[in-house]
Formats: structure tokens, C-alpha cells, sequence
């Protein structure tokens, strides 16, 4: 822990250098799927959540002509390739839903949702945006909502499960709320070593007792790299981050425990066993050819000192000496028990 070196390839001529730190922090963010359905990417008109912020920052002449704006939700997002939510898509959707309001009162502006998720406070936007008069539809996930081109036109057609009947809208613009995914991270994951969910997204030690923390020391993890959330609840992750690693910068020398794993070079065969058996990626093989463990990073579980083959790892205070000593002690205690001698 506390002792890692980085090389990076900067500049435009992508010159070496080398970084020595004590801590890694994994924020490699997420992005904005690109829908495939919908006609994205063949129609203009046809945008996702955050190009129509962007148009409402940047053309707001263009967003008050709007007339009939639609919003689908989970594009891409709580399906069989995407099961998780990404948090934020409703809560946009409400957000610009009020925007477009705000510039043109006359609007319609409809939203089609599975399930509405504006949690916690988000709830008083939602009741907002229904006050100004945003329609709020529910289609269901066996009948999406279908989009075709109809004399130079959008044509939206939805099934309302309320009134069981067919609906037909022409939005003058179609806002598609698409899931939030990782940024490629495979290769950084494998060279941290370091797990990620199926999702793509990293995994941290344990959910409620090591929250931004990987399983290996030194290494830890925030924002939308973990999984997708609100900017709020990133900056929380993010200071939560700082000060774990504040507990290590802010020592000149760290105290390893006791408990951790030493190798016995003259009995090492370099089977690899314990290579391949660590949870924690510690042992490796090094230049003499036999097994090293690095005791600032052993966790001293005890996994390698069991699985060796030849007994060249032995965990401290917990030798084979000192479990056998302990045995005979108890049971030399044991000998002379009154309630044994009573019995």
C-alpha cells in the first residue's frame, strides 16, 4: 500500500514518464449510450436527454418553436443486456420537461415511462412538472412505443394500458433517455487487477462496510466508474475517496499487521500454486525464481499457506508449530477436568 508506479505516455509526442504515488483513485466516469432504435442517428429530430440540454443551453429560440416534444424512457437501460437503472434518466427527463415548459407554456410535452424513479426530494419536480402540465403515459416493456417516418413527419404509435387503445402523437422532437454505461475499462481493470461487474462497471470490497474501497490497499474508487448516479451522490463518493486516502498520505510510515504469509525460499518449487490462489494478487514469482509476498499488501488470510504444496508458506502466529502446540495444550487441559474426573 503507498507504493505504486505509473508510467505515462504524454505530450504530442507521447513521451514516457514515470509517476511514483501512494494512492489510486479509479474515476474513469461513464457516458451517454447511442441508441440504435428510435431512428437515432437517421432523423434530427430524433435526440437523446443530454442534446436536448445542450439545445436548451445553447438555442433557446429553437427549443420555445417546439409544439409537441415526446420523452421515451429506459432506451437501452432495464432490459436483458442492461438490467440495471441509471438513476438519472427520469429526473432529467422531468428537468427538461420543465425547461421546454418554461420557454413555451403552449407546448405539449409528454413523457412514456415504465416506472417513474424521481426518489427522495426529485419527487417535488415531479409534482411540478405535472402542474404545468406535462403528460405523464406508461407503456409497457412487451409493447414498446414504435417510430416511423409518416409524410415527412414523426409518427409515434403507443398502446395506453390504462384505456387499452392506440395512440398516435407527432412530436416535432423525440427525446430519447438512454442508459448510462462505463467507459472502457477492461484493460486498466485487468492491469490494477482490480473486479468489475457484468455490467462493465468496478466493483468495491463490500458495500456497506468498504464503500469506495477495492478488496487491494491503495486503490480506490468513485463516481460514475462504480455505477451510474446522481452528480450529489458522485461528489459525496468522491470526498469519501479523498479521505480514505488522506489516511495514508497523511502517515510517514504505515504499521502492517502481524498475521501475514512468509515464504521459505529453500522449500519453493515455483508451482505457482499460491499465485493462482490468492484473492489479492500478492504473491508473485521474482528474479530468484522461487515465491515472494509483499507483507504490506498480504491480507493474511491464510489461503496460500494451505494450498501449498510443499509446505514452503507458513502464516505467522499460525504455524504449523503453534497450532500443533496449541492442540496439545488444550488438550492437556482437558485431562485433568473435574467434570471429566466426576464423570
Amino acid at each position: 500500500m503507498g507504493n505504486f508506479k505509473t508510467t505515462l505516455m504524454v505530450g504530442p509526442r507521447m513521451l514516457t514518464q514515470q509517476l511514483d504515488h501512494g494512492i489510486t483513485i479509479v474515476a474513469t466516469g461513464g457516458e451517454e449510450l447511442k441508441p440504435k432504435e428510435y431512428l437515432y442517428g437517421e432523423d434530427p429530430r430524433v435526440v437523446t436527454q443530454l442534446e436536448l440540454e445542450g439545445m436548451l443551453a445553447r438555442e433557446k429560440t429553437k427549443a420555445a418553436a417546439l409544439k409537441e416534444v415526446v420523452m421515451i424512457q429506459c432506451v437501452g437501460s432495464r432490459n436483458a443486456q442492461r438490467p440495471y437503472c441509471s438513476r438519472v434518466c427520469c429526473a432529467e427527463a422531468v428537468k427538461n420537461a420543465i425547461t421546454l415548459k418554461s420557454l413555451n407554456p403552449q407546448s405539449q410535452v409528454t413523457i412514456l415511462y415504465r416506472d417513474m424513479r424521481t426518489y427522495s426530494h426529485l419527487e417535488a419536480h415531479y409534482g411540478r412538472a405535472r402542474k404545468l402540465g406535462v403528460r405523464f403515459l406508461r407503456y409497457e416493456e412487451d409493447r414498446p412505443p414504435q417510430v416511423r417516418h409518416r409524410d415527412g413527419r414523426l409518427e409515434l404509435s403507443l398502446y395506453n394500458p390504462v384505456l387499452r387503445e392506440e395512440w398516435i402523437l407527432h412530436p416535432d422532437l423525440l427525446a430519447l433517455s438512454t442508459a448510462t454505461v462505463p467507459s472502457e475499462t477492461q484493460e486498466l481493470a485487468s492491469l490494477l487487477k482490480v473486479p468489475r461487474t457484468a455490467e462493465g462497471f468496478f466493483l468495491e470490497a463490500h458495500m456497506k462496510l468498504r464503500p469506495v474501497d477495492f478488496a487491494t490497499e491503495g486503490l480506490y474508487l468513485c463516481g460514475l466508474a462504480h455505477a451510474p448516479k446522481m452528480m450529489d451522490e458522485a461528489l459525496s463518493q468522491a470526498w469519501a475517496a479523498v479521505a480514505r486516502a488522506c489516511t495514508v498520505l497523511s502517515k510517514d510510515e504505515i504499521l502492517v499487521g502481524g498475521v501475514v504469509s512468509v515464504v521459505d525460499p529453500e522449500r519453493c518449487a515455483a508451482c505457482l500454486t499460491c499465485v493462482r490462489v490468492c484473492p489479492y494478487n500478492v504473491p508473485v514469482i521474482n528474479a530468484d525464481g522461487v515465491a515472494e509476498i509483499e507483507i504490506a499488501k498480504c491480507q493474511g488470510c491464510g489461503i496460500c499457506a494451505s494450498e501449498c504444496p510443499g509446505k514452503a508458506i507458513q502464516l505467522q502466529h499460525f504455524t504449523d508449530a503453534q497450532i500443533l502446540a496449541k492442540c496439545q495444550a488444550l488438550k492437556d487441559e482437558g485431562v485433568g477436568h473435574p467434570a471429566e474426573e466426576a464423570a
